[in-house]
């Protein structure tokens, strides 16, 4: 495998004249210039990424931390960040931690032995072993939280409790009263802020909230499927189903048609996030959306600046997103 002196020796310059046209750190003539990146050629040389970045005391790397990159909502904003980090010229190394903190120890400890430029870490809920791992290093790091904000750690105002009255108050629009929701488990900041917004259009319409039409999933497709067959147990079921997230939503809707039931026309489905295979359930799926690739860029946005120090950047920010309505085919019009 070649190295750095024989380029030079091949191109009849010095090491340090291949080490500037290499990175770029000094003007070099042009007729050396060329003669360097001839040899580089011929000699088929790569230069040594570990020696370069001790050298500039940087990777061009970034790390990211998250809960699941199997989920489709955190799977579309590392798709954003990805794409971003590649028009910036940085790779990205993805962990995944099931909210584990030993797992994010680990990743913690192989992220900084790498000399990654920044951490970007972003779980949909945190311990507070966890926070403590992460306030604890002086690698930059942006720290995406969207439970209780701690002081420390950046924050996520999604608006859900506006995401939770906007769907509700969608299925009320259309007629309905007999209204159920699949939540998340509602002790987690998400499914809870989602919750509150439901109850809030319930009892602006005056409508009942039945309790046994209140069931809790993990947010995942096999929960929705799970809910939707426990709530068949009823003796009555609601006309429209409020699930609080889109994979829920396609488990219910499963769980329907196994029925030979259909949606809309048996029952209104609703459910949140719009991730990109909503739009091609069947029916296609009336959501609301939360933009996974702008929070993924304002995010990488805001480590980048903190890897080049940029004093506005080191206080914890808030990056706040607003939820719309999307409709689509899976809610019935009763008034029709």
């Amino acid at each position: 495998m070649a190295t750095i002196k024989d380029v030079a020796k091949y191109a009849g310059v010095s090491t340090t004249t291949v080490s500037h046209v290499i990175n770029k750190t000094r003007f070099v003539a042009e007729d050396t210039t060329k003669a360097v990146w001839d040899a580089v050629q011929a000699l088929n040389y790569s230069p040594s990424a570990v020696a370069r970045s001790l050298k500039v005391n940087t990777t061009k790397s970034i790390g990211m931390i998250i809960t699941t990159s199997e989920a489709p909502f955190f799977a579309e904003i590392v798709l954003a960040v990805e794409e971003y980090c590649y028009r910036q010229g940085y790779s990205l190394f993805l962990c995944n931690t099931q909210n584990n903190p030993e797992k994010i120890q680990n990743h913690l400890d192989m992220l900084i032995k790498k000399r990654v430029d920044g951490i970007l870490v972003m779980c949909s809920e945190y311990t507070e072993k966890s926070l403590a791992l992460f306030n604890g290093t002086n690698v930059p790091m942006v720290v995406m939280d969207w439970g209780t904000h701690d002081g420390k750690s950046d924050r996520i105002l999604d608006n859900s409790f506006e995401g939770g009255y906007l769907a509700t108050k969608h299925l009320i629009e259309n007629g309905h009263k007999k209204i159920g929701v699949i939540a998340g488990k509602l002790e987690k900041t998400t499914a809870r802020t989602r919750f509150e917004g439901f109850l809030k259009a319930m009892n602006e319409a005056n409508l009942s909230i039945e309790q046994k039409w209140i069931v809790e999933g993990d947010f995942e497709p096999e929960d929705g499927y799970e809910c939707m067959n426990n709530l068949f147990r009823l003796d009555e079921l609601p006309t429209a189903i409020f699930c609080f997230n889109d994979v829920m939503a396609l488990g219910a809707i499963s769980a329907i048609t196994e029925r030979g039931l259909s949606v809309p026309n048996d029952i209104s489905i609703i459910g949140y996030d719009n991730i990109h295979n909503s739009r091609f359930y069947a029916p296609p799926l009336t959501t609301v959306h939360q933009s996974k690739s702008r929070l993924g860029t304002k995010a990488l946005d805001l480590l980048l600046e903190r890897i080049k120090k940029e004093e506005t950047a080191s206080l914890p920010q808030t990056l706040e997103f607003h939820p719309e309505l999307v409709k689509r085919h899976s809610v019935k019009n009763l008034h029709k």
